[in-house]
């Protein structure tokens, strides 16, 4: 006997609609062409689906169904604490994100006096894959630093530094500009151990003096304002998705 379907099921094609990958005849243009796939099988037409529990992808990309779920990129201002209940009253995420019914998690570290993007959601399984190391989702930081900048300190940072809790390297390294005795610089890296990139910049002789993250994996902290945030795109939470191989 087939398999009865849950209580929540709803037509494929609204499913993905609703999900905003476009119209119902889109969609249903989509599935016709075997380009959606519904748990590792290739969907058809007249196909029936729990939105929260279904995994789909279009075109290999995975599409989040469950309308329950929350994908935020924020811009988190310099001494904003990232927690969303700080037990000693300091300006925190929760003072920007209150109007959400869902209650949603930051995504990894940014200390206080740091600041850029951070990521939110109360995905509890994507989160934990983007912080575990073995996944090395990489995070790329734009900070000025004492100058000036001898170009071994780039060399010695891909190379790795040893610091008090064991060696750190980046993945890349970049000037970007020197202003005075001041030198903006890119670096990229997957560690997520505290303070890494003050620490290793300490270790070089060349302390930050501002941190920005601009980007977590795919996702660019692009134009948003201090304090600020939006919702992931359909792409954006795809890429999310691919970057820890879901």
């Amino acid at each position: 006997m087939p398999q009865a379907e849950p209580a929540t099921a709803e037509r494929l094609q609204k499913v993905l609609a609703l999900a905003g990958v476009g119209s119902r005849r889109a969609c249903e243009d989509l599935i016709f062409r075997r380009r959606v796939t519904v748990n590792g099988r290739v969907a058809k037409l007249g196909d029936k689906v729990d939105p929260a529990t279904a995994e789909i992808q279009v075109d290999g990309q995975r599409v989040v169904t469950d309308t329950k779920l929350v994908y935020i990129a924020m811009n988190k201002p310099r001494g904003v604490v990232a927690s969303m209940d700080d037990e000693k009253g300091r300006t925190e995420l929760a003072d920007f994100l209150d109007t959400f019914e869902q209650r949603i998690y930051h995504v990894g570290r940014l200390d206080a006096d740091s600041e850029g993007l951070l990521l939110l959601t109360n995905d509890g399984t994507l989160a934990h894959k983007l912080m575990h190391p073995s996944y090395e989702v990489a995070k790329t930081y734009l900070a000025e630093v004492q100058g000036p900048l001898p170009r071994a300190v780039g060399r010695k940072l891909q190379s790795g530094v040893e610091l008090d809790d064991g060696p750190a390297k980046v993945d890349s390294f970049r000037l970007v500009d020197t202003l005075g005795k001041v030198a903006q610089i890119e670096v990229v890296l997957h560690e997520g151990r505290k303070h890494i990139v003050r620490r290793m910049m300490d270790e070089v002789g060349h302390p930050v003096l501002r941190l920005i993250r601009t980007a977590v994996g795919p996702i660019r902290l692009g134009d948003l304002r201090p304090g600020g945030f939006r919702h992931l795109s359909n792409a954006e939470k795809a890429a999310l998705f691919k970057s820890v191989g879901d």
